[in-house]
């Protein structure tokens, strides 16, 4: 059986050195807001080319926090991609503000910068984009929205770890970089955690305060703050997967390309271009009959997931702000699309099986 994900086995690379931070860990004694979340902010800022990063308890915090940080008047309209996980739009609706859904390019799948425009009222505050699957957004015609209307721009960058628009890292152009360490993510702790990079001192430093109560001295507190502080366990974990980053991207580039050499036409493959560096978290086909493969490929011994099964408008939670709502391109996107194996866990012999069943189909 080739698994759509293996945690052990990809985290078993590291496991001696695991068990020597944990180790150390316990012998410091020292167990939340310690050295290892503050080197790992550190580390993770220059890894990314960013002058400022904040760890907190998951990604769907760090994209709360962010929006969180601007104190936007309730009912403020914020701009979100339709085909979005519903933690994107979560962190909208938690902070009282309004999800405006754009619908995607369908080659892309990341938000359409030609429709972001129309959608633009004078209740619209920010743009939340989605660097989706691994690729980053047409981050020029974004930011000249940006520039043009005055708006915030939070970049969510869960599935982006390292991806590039014409050599700038995701997380490094809006005001903010929001950051899932799920495990299965392409920089993933052993755990939830998050993080946030910035440029802005004064930012960074508000959500220092917004993480831990609203406070940075104990039992003083300046804002009504949460508790969403990165672990300090899963920060040292981190800091030893962060070395390894640059190379858990290369190994899946490599079984990506053989997905995009090989597999044949009746697939729709992630579209490549030069000026986009794809760290592919997700490697995602469409194809008209997506249920009916994703069992082929069962019954062959291949694992697949669907990423997402349900847009947002149609989900349950959100009915009550997002029933009617008709979304074409998303739907037609969810209704067809399927993720293949392509982990750091996968050999090239487990994706070139995959590509055989594939193209037999």
């Amino acid at each position: 059986m080739i698994p759509y994900e293996n945690l052990f086995e990809l985290n078993k690379p590291f496991n001696e050195v695991f068990k020597q931070r944990f180790n150390d860990f316990l012998n410091n004694g020292w167990y939340i807001l310690g050295k290892y979340t503050a080197d790992f902010e550190t580390q993770f800022a220059a890894w990314n080319h960013s002058t400022y990063c904040v760890g907190v308890a998951n990604g769907l915090d760090a994209l709360t926090l962010s929006i969180k940080t601007f104190d936007f008047e309730p009912g403020s309209e914020v701009i979100v991609p339709a085909n979005t996980y519903i933690a994107t739009i979560l962190s909208i609706t938690n902070n009282n503000l309004v999800p405006i859904l754009i619908e995607p390019d369908i080659h892309t799948y990341n938000i359409d910068p030609a429709k972001i425009e129309q959608a633009i009222t004078s209740k619209t505050k920010a743009i939340m984009i989605v660097h989706l699957y691994g690729k980053c957004c047409d981050m020029d015609a974004i930011m000249a929205i940006k520039e043009k209307h005055n708006l915030i721009l939070i970049e969510d960058c869960a599935q982006s770890h390292g991806a590039m628009y014409r050599g700038r890292k995701s997380g490094t152009f809006g005001e903010f970089g929001t950051f899932s360490f799920y495990p299965t993510k392409n920089l993933g702790a052993l755990g939830d955690a998050g993080a946030i990079t910035t440029n802005e001192e004064a930012y960074a430093d508000k959500i220092k305060k917004l993480r831990n109560y609203g406070s940075e001295k104990k039992y003083y507190n300046e804002y009504m703050g949460v508790n969403s502080r990165l672990d300090e366990l899963q920060a040292a974990f981190l800091q030893i997967k962060l070395e390894a980053l640059d190379a858990i991207n290369a190994h899946k580039q490599k079984l990506a390309t053989m997905y995009l050499n090989q597999l044949k036409s009746d697939f729709i493959l992630p579209v490549v271009d030069a000026d986009y560096t794809d760290v592919y978290h997700i490697f995602n086909i469409r194809h008209p009959r997506r249920d009916e493969l994703k069992s082929y490929l069962l019954q062959h011994g291949i694992a697949s997931e669907i990423h997402y099964p349900v847009p947002p408008h149609q989900q349950k939670a959100l009915s009550h702000l997002l029933e009617g709502q008709h979304h074409p391109i998303s739907e037609k996107i969810h209704q067809t699309t399927l993720s293949l194996p392509c982990s750091y866990c996968h050999t090239e012999e487990n994706v070139q099986y995959v590509i055989d069943k594939l193209n037999a189909f």
